[in-house]
């Protein structure tokens, strides 16, 4: 079932423009508008989480407002909210103009700034940090919501992933329109999508359990058997829709889709098949979004190579446990790494999640700790056996590797700022 295109022939559907919307909803996107550009002029960023808080100081329903009359994807989960989301972007652009956060900012005031500056897009593809999802949701009633992989985070901002979990189950409760798009490999994500009007269940795996053990339902192990998993109290795995097998989507009729992405690593794949998925609930054939997806290379400079000093520098993201379960198969064997960790608010201040983090896989490379809290990360280097060296600034921590390849990983705030400063 297709929720088909909105726009029809030529795509001329009528979007509330902004000249339909009311003056008090103009006005605020005006004064958004106004303070995001200060906010470049004085490069204190690039304007869109000011601009989004001032429309919504002077209008609070103005998100409300911004959303209507449009198909909008909402994308959540722990990891890969950027790169899937990115990923509908591109595939829904097939079908008309579309308005999205590319920039990461995903809260509130981000996602008002995103829908505020294409007023006319018929679609929309917003990633949603998944504690605002609940708020968000309510406003836009979104026409999907895409659900990726739930696990421990940022604990001193986030709370405990078993509350995340419990607050996005009511609030699909709560979205009697909307098809939740869901990876059923993931007993946390199942749990919250099991109330849906309508769910779409996507095999897409996922490596890392060390937060769902246990059955969010009634707290009991969860038994694991291949692909399957179950509990005793009833609580199982959907019967998926899409299975991604190796590096193919296969459909529930067995049609299957090479994917032959060049982004790297089995999360991508997994980012892949769930992004494949949505856009087909939105009238994109599978075939061609497929086409489509081969040619990104790059996600906000993720997994792009600049060159710094005569090295061949690879920037990859990893925030958590799980992000850093999926990066490290993804790491040259033998190329010098560079882990940068900040603890800035939008990071989370706890840094004890490096201690779930399994470094020993990097016994036997060149090592450097680095970033704010580099002697944290040095300290958790030392126990886990791994000879390396401790420079706070990431891009200086370069000029003592010899190889001419490396790769340097980053938690968020770390490679934003590493990444500012290479396009600088």
């Amino acid at each position: 079932m297709s929720l088909g295109s909105p726009a029809g022939p030529g795509h001329t559907l009528a979007v509330a423009s902004a000249r339909g919307l009311p003056l008090r909803t103009r006005t605020a996107i005006a004064a958004g508008r106004l303070a995001a550009a200060a906010s470049r002029l004085s490069k204190l960023g690039n304007g869109g989480v000011i601009g989004g808080r001032a429309a919504l100081m002077l209008d609070p329903d103005a998100l409300r407002r911004l959303g209507q009359g449009r198909k909008v994807v909402l994308v959540t989960g722990t990891n890969g909210k950027t790169t899937t989301s990115l990923m509908i972007s591109r595939l829904l652009e097939t079908l008309g103009p579309v308005a999205a956060n590319g920039d990461g900012a995903n809260m509130p005031d981000g996602v008002l700034s995103a829908l505020a500056k294409r007023p006319d897009a018929p679609y929309a593809v917003l990633e949603v940090d998944e504690t605002y999802v609940p708020w968000v949701a309510e406003r836009i009633q979104p026409a999907c919501l895409v659900l990726l992989n739930l696990s421990r985070d940022q604990l001193d901002r986030v709370g405990e992933v078993r509350a995340t979990e419990r607050e996005l189950r009511a609030a699909i409760t709560r979205l009697p329109d909307t098809t939740v798009i869901a990876n059923c490999d993931d007993t946390l994500v199942t749990s919250a999508a099991l109330g849906a009007s309508r769910a779409v269940w996507v095999s897409a795996g996922q490596e890392w359990r060390d937060d769902s053990a246990s059955c969010a339902r009634c707290g009991q192990a969860i038994r694991h058997e291949g692909s399957h998993w179950s509990c005793v109290c009833g609580f199982s795995r959907p019967e998926p829709a899409w299975s991604l097998v190796d590096k193919n989507l296969v459909a529930a009729d067995g049609s299957t889709i090479p994917l032959e992405l060049q982004l790297p690593g089995r999360a991508n794949a997994a980012n892949a098949a769930i992004a494949l998925a949505t856009a087909a609930e939105l009238g994109v054939p599978p075939e061609l979004a497929a086409d489509r997806l081969r040619s990104i290379t790059n996600v906000a400079g993720r997994y792009r190579r600049v060159n710094v000093d005569g090295h061949a520098v690879r920037l990859l993201l990893a925030k958590n446990p799980a992000g850093w379960n999926e990066t490290l198969p993804m790491l040259d064997q033998g190329v010098p790494v560079v882990i940068a960790v900040n603890s800035q608010e939008a990071d989370g201040r706890d840094t004890s999640w490096l201690w779930d983090v399994p470094f020993e896989r990097l016994r036997g490379r060149s090592v450097v700790a680095s970033g704010e809290r580099a002697t944290d990360v040095a300290v958790r280097l030392t126990y886990a056996e791994v000879p390396h060296i401790t420079l706070k600034d990431p891009l200086d921590a370069l000029q003592g590797i010899e190889s001419s390849e490396v790769d340097l990983v980053a938690n968020y705030t770390a490679f934003r700022d590493v990444n500012a400063r290479l396009r600088a």
